[in-house]
Formats: structure tokens, sequence, C-alpha cells
């Protein structure tokens, strides 16, 4: 079995560091640190800004952005900012960033126009963003999220407008099911040019939990040339069986198409300030940081052959990056 290099779609270290401010990114306590991830083989890191909805979420998703720069200044040996000519290297690890919740653009209380000057600034500071989640677990000026049942709105809808043509992907993680419906059929109606992913979802079809992707929004990201990076939490896989993690990935296989979708996204975090036992632990051992991908790809190789392996490893996102980034 080759060391594949993996391209993983989701982890939260920026607020990690955000939040603890005496932290390094490359010490150990955090599953995607830096020695976990050279340990990995992993070639690109996306890196999330998460904020939650509060009426500091603008600032600190600014703020994450400057941790996020200060990371290529500060480890220049071994974290370099991906583009769109992305191919693993043996360089270190590429990085790009992501925003996991557009409360990070603005509050509930701010214009509107603030969200458009501070995604400006951010991109000004991380280069590029792969993505943008609109929600988190809660609802938000923009739509409803996973534990919540509104669906897109009209500053959802100037969002997404002014994300047409940047290279920026919506993504459906934490998305209600009718902000993903909305979400998808706004976006075809307008003709915008949004690709459409899912960073870090499994599939409702094989555990129900509202953050799994439904197998009709599954297959409509399929089918439109996105990515399903499939999540290592516990909570969204099964809560007894580390081996629904392989029913997750060869449901997707399963997929019309779904090949070309599948992708990792972990969803590493930061565990040690979340006191819920009912949570513990977080991830299965076999998944519990990022040194974990190439045996988790050694238990699908019974049922994956080696190109469908390297295609969740890595090609999917190469194949997305090469059509998606300019």
């Amino acid at each position: 079995m080759r060391n594949f290099p993996i391209i993983d779609l989701h982890c939260d270290l920026l607020v990690y560091l955000l939040m603890n401010p005496d932290a390094r990114a490359d010490g150990t306590a955090f599953g995607a640190g830096l020695p976990y991830l050279q340990e990995g083989n992993v070639a690109l890191q996306v890196m999330a800004i998460y904020t939650a909805v509060e009426a500091e979420s603008s600032q600190k998703g600014i703020i994450q952005s400057v941790i996020y720069k200060n990371l290529l200044d500060d480890y220049a040996d071994s974290f370099y900012q991906a583009d769109a000519e992305f191919k693993p290297t043996e360089k270190g690890v590429g990085m790009v960033a992501s925003l996991e919740s557009a409360s990070g653009l603005c509050n509930e209380e701010e214009p509107l126009d603030n969200a458009f000057k501070n995604l400006e600034t951010i991109l000004e500071n991380v280069g590029r963003l792969f993505y943008i989640s609109f929600t988190h677990h809660a609802e938000n000026r923009f739509g409803g999220g996973n534990y919540a049942t509104a669906g897109l709105k009209k500053d959802g809808e100037a969002l997404l407008d002014y994300m047409s043509g940047k290279q920026i992907a919506i993504d459906l993680s934490h998305t209600s099911d009718a902000l993903a419906h909305d979400i998808l059929d706004y976006t075809y109606k307008s003709g915008l040019e949004v690709p459409v992913i899912a960073s870090h979802s499994n599939f409702r079809d094989i555990w129900d939990h509202p953050r799994n992707l439904t197998r009709e929004n599954a297959q409509e990201i399929v089918d439109r040339k996105g990515l399903i990076g499939v999540n290592f939490l516990r909570a969204f896989l099964n809560n007894d069986s580390p081996e629904a993690l392989l029913d997750h990935i060869n449901y997707g296989f399963g997929l019309s198409g779904g090949k070309e979708a599948m992708a990792f996204g972990a969803d590493f975090f930061y565990t040690g300030d979340f006191p819920d036992p009912a949570r513990l632990p977080y991830y299965f051992p076999q998944h519990e940081n990022a040194t974990k991908y190439q045996g988790i790809l050694e238990e699908l190789s019974d049922n994956l052959t080696e190109s469908q392996l390297s295609a969740l490893a890595h090609q999917n996102a190469e194949r997305f990056i090469a059509s998606n980034w300019k």
C-alpha cells in the first residue's frame, strides 16, 4: 500500500489558535497540528475561519485571516500558499483558507455592505477562499443552519450574487435542508458561476443526522462536478461503529458519478474545551488525527481500486482546483 498524498477540505486550526493564544500550530494537542499533517502525508489542508452568530463575529473572522497569514510567515519552511497550479510536492503542506459561516463577514446588525468590505479584507490576507459556508448550526441573516429550518434569505441571495465568478465555492455542510435546496435552486435559476461542495459532510442514508446530506443533495453536488469531503466526527458517522466511516465513503462512491466527487473533510477541531460527556470520544481512535488517513485508505482497499483510492485521497480535489481556480 503506497503512501498517498492527502488533500483535506476542512479543519479548525485557525479558531483553535484564536481561542488559545499560547497554542502553536506545530503542537500535538490538535488533530491537524503540523506534526500530524506531515506524518500523514497531507499535501493540502483547507483552514477554516469559523465564527458563531455573535456581535464580535466579523472581528473574529478578520483576526483569523491574519492568523492564517502569520502561519505562512512563521512556518515558512513547512506551510505554503496553494495556488491554481497546485500539485502535491515535497516542499511542505499547502494551505488555503475557507469561511465556515458568513457571520464572519458581518454580524446580524451591521449593514450588508460591511460583509463585502470584510470579504475583500479577508481575501487580501489569505490570498483566496476555497469556499464559504453561509451558516453553522444556527440561523443567521443569510439562512438556516443544520439545527434550523429557515431557507435562503435576501442577504444570502446578495452574497451568492457577489460570489459569482470569484472562484469561491458555496459549501452545503452546515445548511438546513431548506437552505441547501434554495442555494441549489437560486444558483441554477440565476445562472451564477458558483461551484457547489460539501466540505465536511456524510450521508443521511447511512446515519440519520441533520449534519449529513440527503441523497438528493449529495447527488446534485456530484452532478455539478463538486466535492463531498467525508467527516470523521463520531456523532456524524455512527455513535458505536468506527467502520461506519467506510460505509459512508463506499456509499458516496455508489452515487452516480460519485467516484469523481469523494474527498476527505475530517473536521479536526480542538476538543479540550468541550465538556459534553455525551460527545466523548469525539473521534474514534482510528480517526483521531491527521496521521490516520493512510490506515483508512488501507481499510478501504478491500472494496476500492487503487484508482478510486487516489481519487479520494487527492485527485478529485486536484481536479476541482484545476477546473475552478484561475
